[in-house]
């Protein structure tokens, strides 16, 4: 579903990714672990073509993200495209980023109705069966101003599934919440999970990773480190670096 081959990006003299080579096949759960300023974030939003490239080659369901090659060459995609494409990846920020003047019903037809073209009854109805999925079919008419963190995550998950997505990036969806309400989110996350739906996931919850995720990769200033069974890479890391990091957070 994911196929990364030495992807770098820069920020003025900056390298925040190095050469990253990665694949996630359908239907996986990937966990990127690593400190603060590793490249996790920018890599997510480089997958979704929030950030562009500028080495290397991503694919999702075998499509350049942001770009076509004719002839050897890449020519990058004019917007409407990328956000035709955009439209298969569903994503979940750390913050919530809901309208503030939509009910949690209203945030998740948004999208459905004015850009997929789907009918609003049809949009209501699926709204409510998302819902009813993370567990907040009462909630349906609360404005996020109403609503805990972890209930406007669950909202924020259930617009991005409205959209039928193809696959799933979380960054750091748990960072911001109350240690109490990040159970709540992570549920809705072992649900798809165990669904089948393709998942990148940026998280600090090693627990999480060690129990969902198919593959845990530890990043470090911008490269891969270590990528492998979460049980291994979690359990008995081979590099030094990962070691220290874990016993940090462990």
């Amino acid at each position: 579903m994911v196929h990364a081959q030495g992807v770098r990006k820069h920020f003025g003299k900056l390298d925040v990714l190095k050469g990253i080579d990665l694949t996630v096949a359908r239907g996986q759960v990937c966990c990127l672990l690593g400190p603060s300023g590793s490249g996790k974030s920018t890599f997510l939003r480089c997958i979704n073509h929030l950030e562009r490239v500028d080495a290397g080659q991503l694919r999702v369901d075998g499509d350049l993200v942001g770009y076509r090659q004719e002839g050897g060459r890449l020519y990058e995609l004019r917007e409407r495209e990328v956000a035709q494409r955009r439209r298969d990846i569903g994503m979940v920020f750390q913050r919530f980023n809901l309208f503030p003047h939509m009910t949690a019903l209203e945030n998740i037809v948004e999208a459905p109705i004015k850009v997929a073209g789907r009918t609003r009854t049809q949009a209501v109805e699926e709204a409510h069966a998302l819902l009813r999925r993370v567990g907040l079919a009462d909630r349906g008419g609360h404005y996020p101003a109403q609503l805990s963190g972890g209930q406007q995550q669950r909202v924020a998950i259930a617009r991005a599934l409205a959209m039928r997505p193809k696959l799933m990036l979380f960054d750091e969806p748990t960072s911001a919440l109350d240690p109490e309400l990040v159970g709540d989110v992570l549920d809705v996350m072992r649900q798809l999970a165990d669904e089948g739906m393709t998942m990148i996931v940026v998280t600090h919850e090693i627990g999480f990773a060690r129990e969902v995720a198919d593959t845990a990769v530890f990043m470090d200033e911008g490269i891969v480190v270590e990528a492998g069974d979460p049980r291994r890479v979690l359990v008995e890391p081979e590099q030094e670096r990962t070691r220290s990091f874990l016993s940090k957070v462990l």
